[in-house]
Order: structure tokens, then sequence, then C-alpha cells
């Protein structure tokens, strides 16, 4: 067994001992991120522990496979579940109307969800040449294409612009290729 697979089966069997060591080893980490993101620590507590609860749902549902280490893959789901709730927080600001808040249940099922997403494009994004990968990173951290232009040695803006678009459409077609796709497509 791996060590992924053993966290969450600790997880999923409520081992005490491994679910204090996984607190241990990893909360520190998202409670600076949650703080560092307009939260408090609270929130950081509500995420660790949606997250877990999360781990532990969808493993019981389907004996999924994490492909980077169990740390990396819960860090990931908290930042993901933070997000989230800083964008619920939004919305509820700024509507005229009070809504109706989502079931736990409702809340943990989108957030699988999201986290289902988010692997099928990472996975997709490796399948991608190493050129198209580094365009899209840059492009998803928001560089210029000034600058993108220089570090690749494209004669001008508008070549990259067209690589973007190529590369953009190459991990769509790759992502929409997938099997898995039409099922995370729908709520």
């Amino acid at each position: 067994m791996t060590d992924n697979s053993f966290y969450l089966s600790a997880l999923l069997n409520n081992d005490s001992k491994t679910i204090k060591a996984i607190y241990e080893a990893n909360f520190y980490k998202v409670k600076s991120f949650v703080i560092k993101n307009s939260g408090q620590q609270q929130d950081a507590e509500d995420v660790f522990q949606k997250a877990l609860l999360q781990l532990a749902v969808r493993y019981k549902k389907e004996k999924f496979v994490i492909k980077t280490s169990f740390e990396a893959y819960l860090f990931t789901v908290c930042k993901n579940l933070w997000r989230r709730e800083l964008n619920k927080s939004k919305n509820k600001v700024t509507k005229d109307s009070l809504t109706e808040l989502p079931d736990d249940n409702d809340d943990i099922a989108l957030a699988v969800l999201e986290q289902k997403r988010w692997e099928l494009f990472t996975e997709s994004l490796e399948l991608i040449s190493d050129n198209c990968k580094q365009i899209l990173k840059l492009y998803f951290a928001k560089t210029s294409y000034a600058d993108m232009m220089m570090k690749f040695k494209y004669n001008s803006e508008t070549v990259v612009r067209q690589r973007v678009f190529k590369c953009k459409n190459k991990l769509k077609e790759l992502v929409k290729k997938d099997n898995r796709f039409k099922a995370l497509t729908v709520l």
C-alpha cells in the first residue's frame, strides 16, 4: 500500500493517530495560506476539516489514486476550498436578497467535482508539448506577451498570441477527448 492510500484509508477508518499526524504535518501550511488570503485561524481549521472530510467521502465512494504526494494533494484541495469560500462570500455580499446557504453535502459534492476537474486539467496539461506547457504556465501566471516574446525569442507579440491560442486549443482538445470530461461538465 502506498503512503497516499495509507493516509486515505486512515481518514476513511477514522484512525485518530494518523489523522493527528496529518494535522501536525500539514495544517500550518494551510493556516498560513488562508491567513495570507483574507482568512483567520478558524477559517483555516474549517477548510482543513472540510478537505479531510472531502477526501474521506470521495475515497469511500471511489478508490482514487493520488499522483502527487499526499501533502501536495491535500494542500491543493484546501486551496481550492478556500477560494470557493472567498467566492461564495463575495457573492453573498453583492446580492440584494438573502440566499439559502448550500447544504454541506452539496458543498462537498461540488468541491469533489471541482477537484476532479482540476485533476483532469493538470493531467491534460502534462500531455502537451514542453513548449506549450511552458507557454501556458506563463500565460496562466499572467505573464505579459512582451515578456514571453523575449523568453522564447519569438519575433513579435502576435506570434506569442498565436502560439498561446494554439496551445490553449490543444489543451482543450485533450480535456474534451478524455472519457471523464462529459461526467465532469454536469452538476
